[in-house]
């Protein structure tokens, strides 16, 4: 025999078995949809799941549990050598910080959420909302992990504050890692009742920050 003839008988049993193959997978289901399917009856076009965005953290555990972190004076443990504050000039302060997008109010007053006259719109005008809203902007809610409010001062990614949080078992890096954590219901804002569960007791008035 050739070795073109071979060549082609080859060719000829190869075509053969994968038709056959074809034909048994089609037979496990595949097909059903008037033969408009692929031949391995996947459907003929796959959609990923929506996915769900837009929450929003909660205002009140902001200003109640986290603003305080962002003003407090705090070691660097590597890289720095200093005690200092995010907000304090030079560091994250609005006016003077150099240490990029978060910047801080270090004179922010807190607003009194139980005064009716402090509506959404009002609370969004305060200096505290910005600090708030800064925050929120170095954040991916719902993964600690990949924010930047927590990954730069654990010195996962380069801080040039150098690192603050050893590990989440620091008391202030497992605050910031539950507010990210936990948003509030979809559909709701950040000023949603939802976040008294985020305290105890469930008052966010005088409950005290979860995880204590």
């Amino acid at each position: 025999m050739s070795c073109t003839a071979e060549y082609l008988m080859r060719t000829a049993l190869h075509g053969a078995m994968v038709l056959s193959m074809v034909g048994a997978l089609s037979a496990c289901g595949g097909g059903g949809d008037g033969g408009n399917s692929n031949p391995l009856g996947n459907p003929a076009s796959v959609s990923n799941p929506v996915i769900t965005g837009g929450q929003k953290l909660s205002f009140v555990y902001f200003q109640k549990c986290i603003n305080p972190i962002l003003l407090a004076q705090l070691p660097a443990l590597q890289g720095g050598g200093f005690t200092n504050s995010c907000a304090s000039a030079g560091c994250h302060d609005t006016v003077t910080g150099a240490g990029g997008a978060l910047r801080v109010v270090p004179g922010a007053q807190a607003v009194d959420l139980t005064d009716p006259a402090n509506t959404p719109a009002v609370i969004r005008n305060s200096d505290m909302y910005k600090n708030y809203y800064s925050a929120q902007g170095a954040v991916v809610v719902g993964s600690s992990t990949q924010s930047r409010l927590l990954s730069k001062p654990m010195l996962l990614v380069q801080h040039g504050g150098g690192q603050i949080f050893a590990s989440l078992s620091d008391a202030h890096a497992a605050r910031i890692a539950y507010w990210i954590n936990h948003p509030m219901p979809m559909g709701q804002d950040e000023f949603s009742a939802a976040a008294s569960t985020m305290f105890t007791p469930q008052d966010p008035q005088t409950g005290a920050c979860n995880p204590p």
